[in-house]
């Protein structure tokens, strides 16, 4: 089976061209061991990309578990480069993904703008911001990020009873200067944290500036893995032509034999 690499501001995924529908679907024991660091391909995910009659492609994402997740910012972003780099497409696109249509354009370094759905609905806590972005976020402050323990604490808020058996994904953040904030996430799925999130930058940007923590509509991002840019119109409460701006890197290609 052939395969492609690509990978995100770190945050890595396997390609696979399923516009034949060969990949079984269903396997996900398969899926689990190609995302293994140790006996596969290794990646925090999986991504299909298929044909759709009504956008350029479909995308379909699963977690390392094996398991078919929600929407993937970063994971959008990379099968934005992959489509171009199969000659799908060239400078722009619209795909369908499991949250719905996704406008994008991407330019000659693999630079992809990718539009995320509209946010309307934020629950604001003393303790922490929730919020969907294509995924479940939940946003919380906290000082000296570089030493806290994301792993242990993400996991905790992760199985909580605040979420039920479907838990969310959890960002904690540190703001750096008026548009610009550090932020480091626990990811459902991998259960761990992972070196960037696209739909918790996202998250996370619209957070802040709902708190009044900055009044900008352009902010920047510090991930583990690099920088993201996250763009959008607010109107009250509701956040519209939300934009996830970041590299999309290729990494290798090649076979790989499944049983």
């Amino acid at each position: 089976m052939k395969f492609y690499k690509y990978q995100g501001t770190g945050n890595d995924f396997v390609m696979i061209d399923n516009r034949e529908m060969k990949f079984p679907k269903n396997n996900t024991k398969l899926i689990n061991q190609l995302c293994d660091r140790k006996f596969g391909i290794g990646a925090d995910g999986l991504l299909l990309l298929e044909n759709d009659n009504s956008a350029d492609f479909k995308m379909v994402y699963y977690n390392a578990d094996g398991n078919e997740s929600t929407m993937c910012g970063n994971g959008g972003r990379c099968i934005v480069a992959f489509a171009k780099k199969l000659g799908i497409i060239t400078t722009e696109t619209t795909f369908i993904a499991i949250d719905g249509l996704h406008f994008a354009t991407i330019t000659n370094e693999d630079y992809v703008a990718l539009q995320m759905i509209d946010v309307s609905e934020i629950k604001n806590t003393d303790n922490y911001v929730f919020l969907n972005t294509g995924s479940p976020h939940h946003v919380t402050l906290v000082s000296n990020l570089t030493e806290f323990d994301v792993k242990n604490e993400g996991a905790t808020i992760r199985y909580s009873d605040l979420y039920g058996n479907a838990g969310s994904n959890v960002n904690f953040v540190e703001q750096v200067d008026a548009n610009h904030f550090a932020l480091r996430t626990y990811e459902r799925g991998v259960e761990d944290e992972t070196l960037s999130c696209g739909t918790g930058a996202t998250a996370v940007a619209i957070a802040m500036n709902y708190l009044g923590k900055t009044s900008a509509t352009l902010i920047d991002l510090d991930v583990e893995g690099g920088t993201l840019q996250v763009g959008f119109e607010r109107n009250d409460a509701n956040y519209s032509q939300v934009f996830l701006k970041g590299p999309a890197t290729f990494v290798f290609e090649g076979t790989i034999v499944v049983a």
